[in-house]
């Protein structure tokens, strides 16, 4: 059996053995989150670490009249000593749920229905991949990490729910160093991902990244603080949704006065027309339903030109609030979060992005984004890797490192002035305790102003 079949097949051994000791008055659910996944990190265009990762991890939630505990505990793969485990867990559960108060807002467990979607399929062999990479970065210091493999995720519970997902596939995220005439270091990013490995993918990002490389030889334009006319790239903005996810677009969070964007969603402050937001599972970059069972609908729009349609509700949110849910999921972090989000494109084509811009600033990446006034949507980060000084549609010179502090009404709306007619996927590649699912879909952006602090 695969790795992907032998989980499925754990969970529902554990699942019936966990829910066959219930009290009448209890329910409890088991969510399992598993890899089975190849790393290699690179430096300087050679493996530095290869690492075989498989592993799975159980959630028990476990409801006791209104009362709810949850654990979380690795498994061994090993039906009986898990099984034992798991029991054991279940008593400590039942123990200290007899010791809360009843939580007004705790969900019932319900039945959402059974679904199963496997993608299963070939990983690339490792010594192949490594072997490209070798030869196509053999003239220039590339860093990176590779990961391919298996990822599955399965929800159930004992009102009858089953879901499961299992999906395999790769990134390649990477970095090109190199030293510019000043002696400064810089450097171009790039991240390939997707089902199937393809050399010549790879080749082609190399080729374009290398002439990034080129021009960030050159002295590097200390600029003074400013408003700036900017072209975002792709990866720029796709970490600007990523802060979407700390409470921007969520039910709960608005609330409890914690969105970003409340005064976008209470009609105070529009959007652009040529802004519009979704939620779309279609992307394939992690399952449709949640922690709870929920399965979210194929799509949620968000924003529709420009104005508000929803908000992400949770099962809990929809208790607190007497509301439907859509399916949303609640993070570590933050209350509802995205999980699919795609910006649709708009009609600047991307190979006229420079000439469009003029003269202002190309930034091909952000980071370290933060909210430095949530009430008024203010975030502030810094700008990173390739970012050029751009005049009359040509980069002139690479630019010093920049904060920006700006206000997402004005970057998705006042000054909002095209969106590129092609979006990039990208997919999470956070691998904190274990490979993540989810991702974006997102185009470039040309605003008309974009403030820079320092």
């Amino acid at each position: 059996m695969s790795f992907a079949r032998d989980a499925h097949r754990l969970l529902e051994r554990l699942s019936d053995g966990a829910f066959a000791a219930l009290r009448p008055w209890e329910a409890a659910s088991l969510s399992l989150a598993g890899e089975d996944q190849t790393y290699l990190r690179f430096n300087a265009g050679k493996i530095r670490q290869a690492t075989g990762v498989r592993q799975l991890r159980l959630a028990l939630d476990f409801r006791s009249q209104d009362r709810q505990v949850r654990f979380t505990t690795d498994l061994s793969g090993q039906e009986t000593q898990d099984l034992c485990s798991l029991h054991a867990m279940l008593a400590q559960a039942r123990s200290e749920a007899a010791a809360l108060p009843p939580d007004p807002f705790a969900t019932p467990l319900e039945n959402h229905g059974q679904s199963e979607e496997w993608q299963e399929g070939e990983s690339p062999a490792t010594e192949g991949v490594v072997e490209q990479i070798a030869t196509a970065t053999a003239d220039i210091d590339f860093a990176g990490l590779f990961a391919t493999g298996l990822q599955v995720r399965g929800v159930r519970n004992s009102e009858g729910q089953s879901h499961w997902y299992s999906a395999s596939g790769f990134f390649l995220d990477y970095s090109l160093f190199t030293v510019n005439s000043e002696g400064e270091n810089k450097a171009v990013k790039g991240l390939l991902s997707g089902a199937d490995w393809n050399g010549a993918r790879l080749s082609a990002a190399l080729d374009a990244d290398r002439r990034l490389l080129a021009q960030l030889q050159y002295p590097s334009r200390a600029l003074p603080p400013g408003e700036y006319r900017v072209y975002l790239a792709p990866a720029a903005v796709a970490h600007l949704v990523d802060l979407l996810s700390w409470g921007a677009v969520s039910y709960g969070a608005w609330k409890k006065g914690g969105s970003a964007l409340r005064r976008w969603i209470e009609g105070e402050v529009p959007l652009s027309e040529k802004f519009s937001l979704r939620e779309n599972f279609a992307l394939g970059l992690g399952p449709r339903f949640n922690s709870c069972g929920e399965i979210a609908p194929m799509t949620v729009p968000i924003a529709d030109r420009g104005k508000p349609k929803n908000l992400l509700i949770g099962a809990r949110s929809a208790r607190e609030y007497g509301v439907v849910s859509n399916g949303a999921e609640s993070g570590p972090w933050s209350e509802e979060q995205l999980r699919s989000p795609e910006i649709l494109p708009g009609n600047l084509p991307e190979r006229d992005a420079l000439k469009r811009l003029d003269s202002g600033l190309y930034i091909g990446n952000l980071h370290y984004l933060n909210w430095s006034d949530l009430q008024s949507a203010r975030l502030t980060g810094m700008t990173r890797y390739a970012c050029f000084l751009v005049e009359h549609g040509e980069i002139v010179a690479p630019i010093r490192d920049l904060r920006f502090d700006d206000s997402l009404y004005r970057i998705f709306g006042t000054e909002l002035e095209a969106l590129s007619d092609e979006a990039r996927l990208f997919p999470a590649t956070d691998t904190y305790e274990q490979r993540s699912l989810g991702g974006a879909k997102v185009p470039g952006m040309l605003l008309s102003g974009f403030r820079l602090t320092l």
